[in-house]
């Protein structure tokens, strides 16, 4: 196309929401006339969906649940008044609590009051209040944030390394809907190991957000901690951000969970408009389909132009992923849907991957995310006339028409200001793209089996570990590996049997393997 074209086609497919001041431009995705015409069905049963799903449909059949994340920045939309009165409480409760740890009125035994918080959750219950702290954190919060987000000791230690001597000012978080996620329990039992060695009341500096009536919640409740706050059965951890999940943490960092909350609303309301061309996630879903042929078949690069934002790709991540990655459409066929999400952050990625975005495999669309506030207060000059911030607008704009230039087709998102309003409406917006991408692609965004899945074999493993140490501990010899796994009861997982020793002689666990290791069949094993 030639510029004028470009310019045309800009105008003609550019998308502005005026309340927000956001802007959408698919101008540089390659879709044609044809294909909006096979999608225009597709996209009127998807609205459809996206209707049923906010009054309440059975939206995940494994668990029999629906699916309201969307109440919970419209309590109005709830379908029944109970629904409404526990997102209202909810809230008004999130923002009593903060205050009273911010002036003191809830504070910790040991200490004149709370300075930090410990968050321990994983997957949504990670990711989301990462993302959030990162963009919307003032440089000197009422509260400094600290993440149990895996199940690695080292990592444990880092942030117990980095609270010091501020463990006693120190309020832990525990996120996790049943009180069976395995990370979340762990990392809790590993803060409450330290809080006790260090003489301190855990129960006396912990809250809960859980289900109510879960395993969590009664281990809260009898143990006397400060507070419970409730998960919803109806909303999943991908999307639970503007719960109780994300509205916590964000609230005691000082961040305006209000304001956040009625951006989403808001978004909500735009992308509710059943008309592809004044919906801005219907464009966004229409170019992700187009893109991978509606198979997924390219991956979407998040390249987001301002350092706040740098989490967001990670964010993205597990909201696009763990919603369309899925094995069976639901009619039951096997269709292996997704679509792979990867990103870092502009102008860094100009000196990273960009050259094999440009000139290497072309498998991928890339997303800009623009922000046209530079900073807060005035800039110097770098150059007569230019600042940092047109360097940035610079680098962004060349980007993008070099990525075009070579056939590589681009989305660019852009917002006034990194503030809780727009990333709130940034949250909404992506959330209900996927929706509108799952029925287009007749898949349920809702549940995630494989997750499960993985859990399952993971417990399969640790029961292993117990046999083979209880068949270690009445063995009279060493047991080559073949013989352990034979006495352990597992004979056909030699190599899970050899990794488990591995595991557990690296850590000082008493076992000790003899023999030559670049050959595991010839080694031995005893206690």
């Amino acid at each position: 196309m030639t510029s004028q074209q470009l310019w045309q086609r800009y105008q003609d497919w550019l998308y502005y929401h005026e309340g927000l001041g956001l802007y959408l431009d698919i101008s540089r995705m390659r879709f044609d006339d044809e294909l909006l015409a096979t999608l225009k069905p597709k996209f009127e049963k998807a609205f459809q969906d996206m209707e049923a799903l906010e009054k309440g449909a059975i939206a995940n059949p494994d668990e029999n649940r629906m699916v309201g994340h969307y109440w919970l920045r419209d309590p109005d939309l709830a379908p029944d008044r109970e629904i409404k009165q526990e997102i209202e409480s909810s809230i008004q409760d999130i923002e009593t609590f903060a205050q009273k740890i911010h002036t003191g009125g809830i504070k910790p035994p040991q200490a004149f009051k709370f300075t930090d918080i410990l968050s321990i959750g994983i997957g949504g219950s990670a990711l989301g209040p990462q993302f959030v702290s990162e963009a919307l954190t003032s440089e000197f919060p009422p509260m400094a944030i600290h993440f149990f987000d895996n199940n690695d000791p080292a990592g444990f230690d880092r942030v117990f390394t980095q609270l010091k001597d501020r463990l006693n000012s120190t309020l832990v978080i525990v996120i996790t809907k049943s009180g069976g996620t395995p990370e979340t329990r762990n990392g809790m039992l590993e803060a409450k190991n330290a809080y006790e060695k260090q003489g301190l009341d855990f129960a006396q500096q912990a809250v809960a957000i859980t289900m109510p009536g879960s395993n969590m919640d009664k281990v809260a409740k009898s143990e006397g901690w400060l507070a419970t706050f409730p998960m919803f059965d109806w909303v999943g951890g991908r999307t639970s951000e503007l719960s109780a999940v994300g509205l916590l943490p964000a609230a005691l960092e000082g961040i305006d969970i209000r304001a956040m909350l009625a951006g989403a609303k808001e978004m909500d309301a735009a992308t509710r408009v059943p008309e592809l061309k004044n919906n801005p996630a219907a464009l966004l879903a229409l170019s992700w389909y187009y893109a991978g042929n509606g198979k997924g078949e390219k991956d979407m690069v998040v390249l987001p132009y301002k350092d706040s934002l740098y989490l967001f790709s990670r964010y993205l991540q597990q909201l696009v992923m763990e919603s369309l990655g899925k094995e069976k459409d639901l009619d039951g066929n096997t269709v292996y849907q997704g679509i792979a999400v990867y990103g870092n952050k502009g102008s860094t990625d100009q000196h990273a991957y960009v050259q094999q975005l440009r000139e290497g495999v072309p498998n991928f669309f890339a997303t800009f995310i623009e922000v046209l506030e530079d900073r807060q207060e005035p800039s110097i000059e770098l150059d007569p006339g230019i600042v940092a911030g047109d360097y940035l607008s610079a680098f962004i704009q060349g980007t993008r028409a070099a990525l075009y230039e070579k056939h590589r087709d681009s989305i660019t998102v852009t917002i006034p200001q990194v503030n809780p309003r727009m990333v709130g409406a940034l949250i909404a917006l992506y959330e209900r793209a996927v929706g509108l991408y799952a029925s287009l692609v007749n898949i349920n965004a809702y549940h995630q089996p494989g997750v499960e899945a993985g859990k399952k074999m993971a417990a399969t493993i640790l029961d292993l570990q117990k046999h083979i140490v209880e068949a270690l501990q009445s063995a009279n010899e060493p047991l080559d590996l073949a013989s352990l796994a034979q006495k352990a009861g597992f004979p056909d997982e030699v190599e899970a049997v050899y990794k488990i020793v591995r595991h557990l002689e690296s850590n000082k666990r008493g076992v000790v393997l003899s023999g030559d290791r670049a050959h595991p069949a010839t080694l031995k094993v005893s206690m």
